[in-house]
Order: C-alpha cells, then sequence, then structure tokens
C-alpha cells in the first residue's frame, strides 16, 4: 500500500533541512583549537570558486577562477566562528595599525595533505601550525594553515616555520594576488605571518567572536 502524504506534510518535508548547516550545525572538535574540524569548499584541482552558501548551507558557485591562480591547498573554514570585532581587535593589537572590522565570514584555513583530494564539500580533522593575517579592504581576514592530521607527508609538522620556504611562499603569493585584477591597485594586505600558538589564539578569538554574533 503506498503512502499517503497531503500537502502540509510535503511541505513539512521540504522544509526540514537534510543535513546540518557546515557553518551552525557542526562542531569544530571537542579538541579544538589544538585539533579541529574544518569544512572544505575548494581543492587545489577546482577550476570554478565554491562557496558556502550561508543561508541553506549548501556549496554555491561564487565565479569562474578567471586568470591563473589556482589554490595550493584545501580551503574552507572552521564551523561555529566568525571574524567579527574581538578579530579586528586583535589584528589591530598585532598589527600596529587600525582594523575596524572583521570580514563577517567564518575563519578561513587552508589545509596540506600530500593526497590528491578530488572534491569539497567535505570534513576533515586538521593540526593548526600557523597563519596570515591579511587585511582585504581595511578588514581582517585571517587565514589559519593547518595541516591534515595523520598525513604522511605534511603531518609532521607543527609549526609554520618548519614548512620548506616554497609551500610558503606559495601560500603567500596565492593569497596576496587572488583577487587582484589587471590594472587595477592590490587588495590584498600582508600584516604578519605568526606561528602555532598565535594561530591558536586567532581561532579562539573567532570561536568567542562566533558566540556573540548578531542573529
Amino acid at each position: 500500500m503506498q503512502a499517503q502524504f497531503d500537502v502540509t506534510q510535503l511541505d513539512l518535508m521540504a522544509k526540514t533541512p537534510s543535513k546540518a548547516h557546515p557553518w551552525h550545525g557542526i562542531s569544530a572538535g571537542e579538541n579544538a583549537p589544538e585539533i579541529i574540524t574544518a569544512f572544505i569548499e575548494i581543492v587545489p584541482t577546482d577550476t570554478v570558486k565554491y562557496e558556502i552558501d550561508k543561508e541553506s548551507g549548501y556549496l554555491k558557485i561564487d565565479r569562474p577562477q578567471q586568470y591563473s591562480n589556482i589554490i595550493p591547498a584545501l580551503y574552507g573554514f572552521v564551523p561555529r566562528t566568525y571574524c567579527g570585532d574581538r578579530i579586528a581587535q586583535l589584528a589591530s593589537e598585532r598589527s600596529g595599525r587600525l582594523v575596524e572590522m572583521g570580514d563577517g565570514d567564518p575563519l578561513d584555513i587552508c589545509v596540506l595533505t600530500e593526497r590528491e583530494i578530488t572534491h569539497g564539500d567535505i570534513l576533515l580533522q586538521a593540526i593548526p601550525i600557523g597563519g596570515f593575517r591579511l587585511i582585504d579592504k581595511g578588514e581582517a581576514d585571517d587565514k589559519i594553515i593547518a595541516v591534515l592530521k595523520g598525513d604522511a607527508m605534511y603531518g609532521q609538522y607543527r609549526e609554520l616555520s618548519e614548512l620548506p620556504e616554497a609551500v610558503v611562499k606559495r601560500l603567500r603569493h596565492y593569497f596576496l594576488t587572488y583577487k587582484n585584477l589587471p590594472g587595477e591597485p592590490e587588495i590584498m594586505e600582508l600584516a604578519s605571518i605568526y606561528g602555532r600558538d598565535e594561530a591558536l589564539e586567532v581561532i579562539r578569538t573567532s570561536m568567542e567572536d562566533y558566540a556573540e554574533m548578531p542573529s
């Protein structure tokens, strides 16, 4: 006997979320910030930039990659974090310049691994080892650098300073140029590069910002 559904039941099913929202419905991990859960949006093979749709939690196409810049690592964000007033204050204190606000997004993260991971929309466990304090049009836009937990090549690293210089240079070049357009002023500024201890502080601060995030 076939199940019968009235219009009200079908409407309710359509409005019921089928998965946890990657930003709000997933924990950063019980061992955060030392080991954190990261939601990956894009991978190095992507020729389209994907990002989370803040309302639905699904990945959406932000834009095709117009130039030759390719993300050199897995890229996404830390759930239940937010770059708000506290992150802006921390950036101001550490950079020695006035940073009036965070960028209003979850905290970005790059995760290094030797493995070829072919698509985003996944969760993984990552170990933070440092970060880049970027200023995007006057807004704090930190990028946490981490290694995939258990990775055979990168899993041994615990400090950004331990990474091969070429890896750090590649990450730095990407983030300083990926928003640039030919003939227009540069957008991104690198205020500082920091190690593991400060990366953990940034993560904690972004978690505090999330707890106070405007609804």
